[in-house]
C-alpha cells in the first residue's frame, strides 16, 4: 500500500509514465502493463482502491499464503492486460487496481467454497456475479461517482484470479491425495 502512495506523489507527470497506454505498450513501452495498475487516477480513486484491499484482507486473511496472493495478482494482471490489449483496442489508457482486486475477491470466493459454509460462500459467490453482471450490463455502480471505471478489467481481474484460485485448489487436492496414499 505504501508503494502505491509514493507512486500517487509523483503526480500528473508520474502518472503518464507509467500508466497503460494501448499505443505506448503496441511500440514496446511493456512496464506499462505492470505499471498501469499501480497508478491511480486521483487521491479519491487510490483511497477506493486501499478501501477494497482492507476489504479483502479482512474478508480472507488466512485464505491463501503471500505466495498464492502474489500468484493470483499475477493471474489477474496477466488477465486484464491480455483482455485490455487484445479485446479492448478503443480504451486508450487505464489505471488503477480494482481489477486485481476483483482477482483477489474471486480467488477469495473460491476459497471460501473450500473453508466456509456453502451458505456463506454462496452469497458471496452471488454477489459478487451480481456485480459483475450489473456492470456489463448497466456500467459502472452508482457509488463510483464521477471516476471513469473500466468495468471489463473488473471481469478481466475477476477470471484471472479465478483461473488461480482453481490451479491452486487442485494443487491442494493433489497434494492431499498423495499424502493420503502414502
Amino acid at each position: 500500500m505504501l508503494g502505491l502512495v509514493l507512486l500517487s506523489l509523483l503526480g500528473e507527470s508520474g502518472r503518464l509514465a507509467l500508466r497503460y497506454e494501448r499505443e505506448a505498450v503496441l511500440q514496446g513501452e511493456y512496464w506499462r502493463l505492470l505499471t498501469g495498475h499501480l497508478v491511480h487516477g486521483s487521491g479519491q480513486h487510490l483511497a477506493l482502491n486501499a478501501a477494497g484491499l482492507g476489504l479483502i484482507a479482512a474478508l480472507f486473511p488466512d485464505d491463501y499464503s503471500w505466495r498464492e496472493w502474489l500468484l493470483v495478482a499475477l493471474f489477474s494482471v496477466l488477465a486484464i492486460d491480455i483482455g485490455l490489449v487484445f479485446y479492448q483496442p478503443q480504451l486508450d489508457w487505464y489505471v488503477g487496481l480494482s481489477g486485481v482486486l476483483h482477482g483477489a475477491l474471486a480467488a477469495g470466493a473460491v476459497a471460501w467454497w473450500r473453508h466456509e459454509s456453502p451458505r456463506l460462500a454462496l452469497l458471496l459467490s452471488g454477489i459478487f456475479v451480481g456485480k459483475l453482471a450489473w456492470e456489463q450490463w448497466h456500467g459502472a455502480l452508482p457509488l463510483s461517482g464521477d471516476l471513469a471505471v473500466v468495468v471489463d478489467a473488473h471481469l478481466y481481474g475477476a477470471l484471472g484470479g479465478a483461473l488461480a484460485a482453481f490451479i491452486l485448489w487442485l494443487h491442494a487436492h493433489r497434494q492431499v491425495a498423495v499424502k493420503s496414499r502414502i
